[in-house]
């Protein structure tokens, strides 16, 4: 990352704009971080990033929700990373690049590469640039270095308070009742009521006589289920519908409730194995709650830590909504 004189970023404040060296490009100039530069260029393609990320993970009002949150905070995020980055290039110490070396190898090995050509290719067919790519993995790594040697280094989760919190929260660490199930289903929407109650009627009968509910389930049932003989899975309790799960229930293994009616049909449902609710043991849960305390605390730290760091930078926003721009 280059490093401007004082007298470029003097002008940078009161322009709010640089001729690039060597081009006849103006470069809009978003915020000033110490010596650095965020330029209206290097948002778009933050944005244009995210917003990739995102609409390949999610759909709809999920992604509607996400990307404003995003849209929001990019440039604080921005201007986070890079006040990260120049206090990790000052620190003795960090230099990641063997780590990025190493990652480098495995990410090859894992996806069956045997060079940095095939995995540049790689890259490249999805239109990433193998350079830019590399240098974004080696300033996230110096990151992250910073931030445990400033931050979670330093996090010290006391045994008493593990215990204590498992003592007060056991609603927490108490497993659900989980129930396996097999079902036949019919559809009220493929034929009129008679054909339904007749087939029904041949459903009882045969499981009467003993037949195997799976086998049947595989002739007569009208939903996903029949392809594995009517098994449904594993559901623990809150996850069935509330009518289906009363009647689970009073089951015991083995057996069937009576046919149940929902809003597109009919369910006969066999109880299978039965997993009661039971509270974890101290030892079962201990990870569990270290882990919310670790992550509680150097969060908090992680806060106090970047308040300190922008307190003693300067930091000047020149667009303010660099969003309008795109």
């Amino acid at each position: 990352m280059k490093k401007r004189s004082a007298i470029l970023i003097f002008l940078l404040v009161f322009s709010g704009a640089v001729c690039l060296f060597g081009q006849d490009v103006i470069e809009e100039i978003v915020a000033i971080v110490n010596d650095d530069i965020i330029t209206l260029s290097q948002f778009k393609a933050e944005h244009e990033d995210f917003y990739q990320a995102l609409s390949a993970q999610f759909k709809g009002e999920e992604f509607d929700k996400r990307y404003a949150a995003m849209k929001e905070n990019l440039l604080e995020k921005m201007i986070t990373d890079l006040l990260l980055l120049q206090e990790a290039e000052k620190m003795d110490g960090i230099n990641p690049d063997e780590q990025l070396r190493l990652w480098l190898e495995n990410l090859k090995k894992e996806n069956n590469l045997n060079s940095d050509a095939e995995l540049i290719r790689a890259l490249q067919q999805q239109g990433i640039d193998f350079e830019e790519w590399k240098k974004k993995m080696r300033e996230n790594m110096m990151r992250e270095a910073l931030i445990y040697s400033e931050v979670r280094g330093n996090v010290v989760v006391d045994d008493s308070d593990t215990v204590n919190y498992y003592k007060l929260h056991p609603e927490e660490f108490t497993e659900l009742p989980e129930y396996k199930l097999r079902a036949i289903y019919l559809s009220a929407e493929e034929g009129n009521e008679e054909e339904v109650e007749a087939k029904k009627r041949e459903i009882n009968e045969k499981i009467s006589s003993g037949e195997d509910m799976g086998s049947i389930a595989g002739e007569y049932s009208e939903g996903p289920e029949k392809d594995n003989q009517g098994e449904l899975g594993r559901f623990k309790k809150g996850e069935l519908e509330k009518d289906l799960e009363q009647a689970v229930e009073k089951l015991k293994v083995g057996e069937m409730t009576p046919w149940l009616k929902v809003r597109t049909g009919w369910f006969l449902l066999k109880l299978e194995e039965k997993k009661e609710s039971r509270l974890k043991s101290f030892e079962e849960a201990r990870r569990e709650i270290e882990e919310k305390f670790f992550n509680e605390k150097s969060q908090k730290k992680l806060e106090e830590f970047l308040k300190e760091l922008k307190e003693k930078s300067l930091i000047k926003i020149l667009i303010p909504n660099p969003l309008d721009y795109i």
